[in-house]
């Protein structure tokens, strides 16, 4: 308590309730290559329905990535995803596609610039750094193409505008500027949003979205106080596009837009308002990411600090477009990013499938996996299973090779989900893949044994049990109890929940009442998971035998934590000894 100076009484309170908080077991992370959104950067995705209205509907070359997306959002609801882009000029540059701010001028491809995500676009172009352009696609991608933009900015036009349909009326002057000036400044202008060639909606010359009663003038707002200036308003609301200068006709500029209301009330009046104005978006390129530019966006789930993500999964790798043909160097490279960046962070675990032409067209599938598997790195954060699975790509009404990282990942979150992290996702209850109609390769008993040796776990499909997990390793080289996928996800749960329990201890004194604050804390929490079936037993050691003085003297604490964890059955031996009938079961039982 403080020193109380004059005689008086000082209150104060010391919780002594604090708990281990429950962490997050079932979100899932990833790579892919996609048609649309932001890229470069991650996004949460919640459900096939969200990922479809933030990155649109896969085509032949998107496909493998939205698919395997798709199969763990089938098994959980929260994925951490990045679009992966070549933002690099060159020809393989993916590319927004864009209009000049001339609309009598000729946009051509050379003219399109790359804003893979928002950040690019607040801290460049939302400036004014291509003030020779009026617009561009919101994200990278050939779909940008299709986009077309048109804008009434004057009264006296609305009439004859084509899309006048869908506005309530004629722009004029805002709320906001007549309530400056008192003066119709003819401040207003509708935008409207068009899928000119109908690659995004199906129908061409569909309305995408309308803006109506937007404003010239940089300082407009409206009823709600809300900017409604037309570029802060494209901003935050367009799916579609965003601006990059002011449009003009020919050789006339809109120079007086994005001033005050006052200052163009002052020098000129009112607002410029040309006719009509139409753009047709161009330059939009998907390109082609490089092995290295996919290995950078894998990075960005480095930091356990600022991303959360419990299960990394490969996906196909998104080596190019033409994914199916991506060599076995770049899936070991990939696949080994991933297993590095688990094993580095040590609170996830990363889901590897073998390349394409290992599982599906090598004609010694075992051998050519468990090669694949040898050049990987040996670690208990990752785990590998043996193939492709044949789905049905509704989008595009075709059958399609997606490897099972992903179900894999997603069997964990399903057995998050019905049991807990350290029970086995392997098996008939819990094992059972989803929308598949064959797989690449089921193996034999004699190369499931050989996969099994490897640290591979076979995916293997049962008459009348259905297509399952046969198998539950990390990719752990040495026999330890962190050779099981269940015993190396219960430490992740451990040492991630107690490790932020144990916060509540930096800066306090490390004596006796703080340790016995610590182990309080714990206790409670490993009988839980005790309770349910998580460990045979446990003992929290911290008290001065491991805090000795020369501990407290270098300003650490140390708590020991011992735990037996639960071990998954991997092999069943049924012995069936038949007896004669006269024989005392008492006398033979154990004897063999």
């Amino acid at each position: 308590m403080a020193f109380l100076v004059s005689p008086g009484v000082n209150t104060s309170e010391i919780d002594l309730t604090a708990s281990v908080p429950g962490v997050a077991t079932t979100t899932g992370g990833t790579v892919g290559f996609f048609r649309w959104g932001p890229a470069n950067t991650i996004v949460q995705v919640s459900s096939e329905s969200d990922l479809l209205d933030k990155f649109f509907k896969p085509d032949v070359n998107s496909a493998p990535s939205f698919l395997s997306a798709a199969n763990f959002l089938a098994y959980g609801n929260d994925l951490r995803l990045v679009r992966v882009v070549n933002d690099v000029a060159g020809a393989s540059s993916s590319n927004n596609a864009v209009a000049k701010a001339n609309t009598a001028a000729t946009t051509t491809a050379a003219d399109a610039v790359t804003i893979a995500n928002e950040n690019d676009y607040f801290s460049d172009e939302y400036q004014g750094s291509h003030a020779t352009l009026a617009w561009a696609s919101r994200y990278p991608g050939e779909l940008g193409n299709s986009i077309r933009v048109s804008v009434c900015a004057n009264s006296d036009s609305f009439g004859s505008w084509a899309y006048a349909p869908y506005f309530d009326r004629a722009p004029n002057t805002s709320a906001y500027a007549f309530a400056q000036t008192n003066t119709f400044v003819r401040d207003e202008m509708h935008v409207a949003i068009i899928d000119g060639t109908g690659a995004i909606t199906g129908v061409a010359n569909t309305v995408l979205e309308r803006f109506p009663n937007l404003s010239k003038a940089s300082d407009a707002r409206g009823d709600d106080g809300s900017s409604i200036y037309y570029k802060e308003a494209i901003y935050r609301g367009s799916k579609y596009i965003h601006w990059l200068g002011h449009g003009h006709v020919g050789s006339v500029s809109n120079n007086q837009w994005g001033q005050s209301v006052a200052a163009v009330n002052t020098a000129a009046t009112v607002f410029f308002s040309p006719s009509n104005q139409s753009w047709t978006l161009v330059g939009g390129t998907d390109g082609v990411p490089t092995q290295g530019q996919i290995e950078n966006a894998v990075d960005l789930f480095n930091n356990a600090d600022v991303v959360d993500v419990s299960l990394l999964f490969v996906g196909d790798s998104a080596i190019t477009s033409a994914n199916l043909t991506a060599n076995s160097t770049a899936v070991t490279s990939i696949s080994g990013k991933y297993l590095s960046v688990a094993s580095a962070r040590k609170d996830c675990v990363a889901f590897v499938s073998p390349p394409y032409a290992n599982s599906v067209t090598s004609t010694a599938k075992a051998d050519a996996i468990v090669n694949f598997r040898n050049g990987l790195t040996s670690t208990s954060y990752g785990v590998m299973d043996s193939g492709w699975k044949y789905q049905y790509d509704k989008y595009n009404d075709v059958y399609r090779w997606i490897p099972l990282n992903a179900d894999i990942a997603g069997l964990c979150v399903r057995t998050d989900l019905q049991r807990d992290p350290w029970f086995s996702p392997a098996g008939i209850d819990r094992g059972q893949i989803r929308n598949l109609v064959k797989l690449s390769f089921n193996p034999t008993q004699a190369e499931r044994d050989k996969l099994y040796k490897a640290g591979v776990n076979p995916v293997v499909s049962f008459p009348g049990e259905g297509t399952l997990l046969f198998g539950d390793k990390t990719l752990q080289g040495r026999p330890s109890a962190f050779d099981r996928i269940n015993v190396r996800r219960l430490f992740i749960v451990l040492e991630k929940a107690i490790s932020r329990a144990a916060r509540s201890s930096l800066f306090e004194i490390n004596d006796e009442f703080t340790r016995a604050q610590f182990v309080a804390l714990v206790e409670p929490f490993l009988r839980d998971v005790q309770g349910r079936r998580g460990i045979y037993d446990f003992r929290v050691v911290c008290d001065d035998t491991n805090n000795t003085q020369a501990v407290v003297d270098r300003n650490e604490f140390v708590g020991d934590i011992y735990v037996k964890p639960a071990r998954s059955v991997n092999f069943i031996q049924l012995n069936f000894v038949a007896v004669r009938s006269g024989v005392s079961f008492d006398e033979i039982v154990g004897r063999f």
